[in-house]
């Protein structure tokens, strides 16, 4: 039998985040002024950080600030984080120094700023990138990882107007109905992090995308490295990676996150921590960090909970929080590499995403598919709803479940052989399956 979900406890800053999040009527609602407005009554805190790299683009972003914290850790610098959203306790998104804070330090932090903005309307998103900025000020540090929230140009993360360098992840759809439909606006929305004078790292982009950061690196006077042109990583049989760029060559482990887009986003870690001269991260730390790295949630097998606890052996349970288009064509390739065992997919996604869209790269691989309705998310969409999708989309054997417990027993139930099963669509989902888990 498996022991079926309650609920999670709620933890010491949660009273606080909880006010945060009443402060605008809207979760998101795209300006700089408020986050001025607030950073100006904190001191301008934003204005005192350590190097910043700043990073944005549609997919890869965790994974690349993952690889880059783990470069610089192993060449024993410390690294301030701010990364968004957390799988589990909010504590994830700031970690200072290499550390997450406490529940009491945390808790004195959201307070002091909460104190600050006396009320005023504010974003969630807002509030607490102001916290970030205002505790990495505080802690002496050797460079900070800044991942953007939504976007760019309006990203509350682009106030710091002279990072230490710039990254773009791959550029694709998702979030349209902030960023717009098209991907050509998309792309000037996130190419909009570029600064004067200051550099920046792109992955290999679509000829569209391409076109739309080389109009913003000359309106900037930002010079440009472009995977493809100045920097190229590329994997052996051996599985060795093989890195060239400003340096010359690398030869380099693969990376410790599973998939084959990991080599790119490690690659892309690599090009931009060679633009980071005065960290002095060598050839060893980066090969130490490609070994070292965690990012949880991105394709990670599960291994403590009640999920395992009575799965018939040969079973698997793995993670991903994937949910746009092209997520879904990255986990497709990687299932190229599943071949050994079925494959099931226990899918929750929120309404903003484009369900069949990231259904639809993974519907030839799937063997049965159950959809559950994400817990405590008012934008989920509905298990049904979701399931006539999948089915739309060519997952004939799709079919609804009342949780992630009951998805795991029907499929462990109808498969007959044992099997490999991803619960993916969302890193809501993910986190809650790793918070009843523990992890």
């Amino acid at each position: 039998m498996i022991v079926p979900f309650s609920p999670l406890p709620s933890s010491g800053p949660d009273r606080v985040l909880e006010r945060m999040r009443t402060l605008h009527p809207k979760a998101i609602d795209l300006s700089l002024d408020r986050v001025h407005r607030l950073l100006d009554r904190l001191g301008n805190p934003e204005q005192a950080l350590p190097p910043t790299v700043h990073v944005a683009g549609t997919n890869g972003k965790g994974s690349v600030v993952a690889y880059l914290r783990a470069f610089a850790e192993a060449a024993g610098l410390t690294a301030h984080v701010y990364t968004s959203p957390h799988l589990v306790r909010f504590n994830e998104r700031i970690r200072v120094a290499g550390r997450l804070l406490d529940d009491d330090h945390l808790t004195d932090l959201l307070e002091e700023v909460e104190g600050a903005n006396e009320g005023r309307p504010i974003t969630f998103f807002e509030i607490t990138t102001c916290a970030a900025f205002l505790i990495f000020s505080r802690v002496p540090a050797d460079v900070v990882l800044l991942e953007t929230g939504l976007g760019g140009r309006l990203d509350a993360t682009n106030v710091l107007k002279r990072p230490a360098l710039t990254v773009l992840t791959p550029i694709s759809l998702d979030h349209e109905q902030y960023l717009g439909g098209h991907i050509e606006g998309i792309a000037a929305e996130k190419s909009h992090i570029l600064k004067p004078g200051v550099g920046c790292v792109t992955a290999k982009q679509s000829r569209a995308v391409a076109a739309i950061i080389e109009m913003r690196s000359l309106e900037m006077g930002a010079p440009v490295w472009r995977e493809g042109h100045e920097w190229f990583i590329r994997s052996h049989s051996d599985d060795t990676l093989v890195f060239d760029g400003a340096r010359g060559s690398l030869a380099l482990p693969p990376p410790a996150l599973p998939g084959p887009h990991q080599v790119r986003n490690a690659g892309l870690a690599v090009a931009a921590i060679e633009r980071l001269p005065m960290l002095g991260v060598g050839p060893r730390a980066i090969a130490r960090g490609l070994e070292t790295v965690e990012w949880p949630g991105r394709l990670q097998r599960l291994t403590l909970g009640p999920l395992l606890e009575r799965l018939p052996e040969g079973w698997e349970i793995w993670l991903d929080g994937g949910h746009n288009p092209a997520a879904g064509e990255a986990l497709s390739k990687h299932g190229r590499n599943w071949r050994d065992k079925p494959l099931h997919l226990i899918l929750g996604m929120l309404k903003t995403k484009d369900a069949g869209g990231f259904i639809k790269p993974l519907a030839a691989r799937v063997h049965h598919l159950r959809t559950v309705t994400i817990p405590g998310q008012d934008a989920a969409i509905s298990a049904d709803e979701l399931a006539a999708t999948a089915i739309a989309r060519g997952c004939h054997e799709a079919k609804t479940a009342p949780d992630v417990a009951g998805a795991v027993h029907d499929i462990v139930a109808e498969a007959g052989e044992p099997g490999r099963i991803l619960i993916t669509g969302s890193l809501y989902l993910v986190g809650d399956v790793l918070a009843r888990a523990g992890l």
